[in-house]
């Protein structure tokens, strides 16, 4: 299977009712692959490839509910159906809330499930393209001096190589040395392309008013710039 070929998993205990859904997802184009359990689910290896999960909400041991927190808890932005024949309201809002693409109970038209699937691959595959999108953006990143990296949030912010001279107290001509190899390193075509990489990595602007001299610091573990210091 390609990386790009979606699939859908299944999880629900009933074995008669993991059948006629692989059959209707089958049907419609999709790989499948079910599992009677959340345990037996965590514990398979998944093809890297845009997907979606239909999702049971009574399990034994671990519930259907219990997963999607579980997979929030690892970050695993895997989409989710719900399907349950003993939904209420109070148990649907929590699974909305928490990210759920659709809390459909049992009995449901194929269809409704089919496009909810759709959607869920949908969202998948644009969640997978932005982290890829984000990944080649901290390579980029990573490839500026500290000095460079002191220069993006004052660049993105607006401000003048002579008012980032001022800042960091160096030449006008040394700034604009600097934000020439901060746009060729970060392959950005103008400086508003420059923001909207910033705001990718999540790389926080300088205050023009605060008139202080700023230094940052990359956190590998979260794409964030802090000041020296700050927790």
């Amino acid at each position: 299977m390609s990386q790009d070929a979606p699939v859908v998993f299944v999880v629900d205990d009933e074995k008669l009712v993991r059948r006629a859904l692989e059959r209707l997802i089958r049907a419609a184009g999709f790989e499948v692959r079910s599992f009677a359990s959340a345990q037996d689910f965590l514990r398979a290896e998944r093809p890297d490839a845009p997907a979606c999960l239909v999702l049971d909400v009574r399990l034994p041991d671990l519930s259907g509910m219990d997963l999607q927190q579980e997979l929030i808890r690892t970050g695993d932005e895997l989409p989710i159906v719900f399907v349950t024949g003993h939904g209420d309201i109070p148990m649907t809002v929590r699974a909305m809330k928490a990210g759920a693409v659709e809390f459909l109970t049992k009995p449901f038209r194929d269809q409704d499930l089919l496009g909810a699937i759709e959607q869920g691959i949908k969202r998948h595959r644009a969640d997978r393209q932005h982290r890829r999108e984000v990944l080649a953006l901290r390579h980029c990143y990573e490839s500026l001096t500290a000095r460079e990296r002191e220069v993006f949030p004052l660049v993105t912010s607006g401000l003048l190589n002579k008012q980032i001279a001022v800042q960091l107290g160096t030449s006008e001509k040394t700034i604009k040395v600097h934000r020439g190899q901060v746009m060729h390193k970060m392959q950005a075509a103008s400086l508003a392309d420059l923001v909207r990489i910033g705001e990718k990595l999540g790389i926080r602007r300088s205050n023009p008013a605060s008139g202080l001299s700023q230094r940052f610091r990359y956190n590998h573990s979260r794409p964030l710039l802090f000041k020296e210091g700050s927790s």
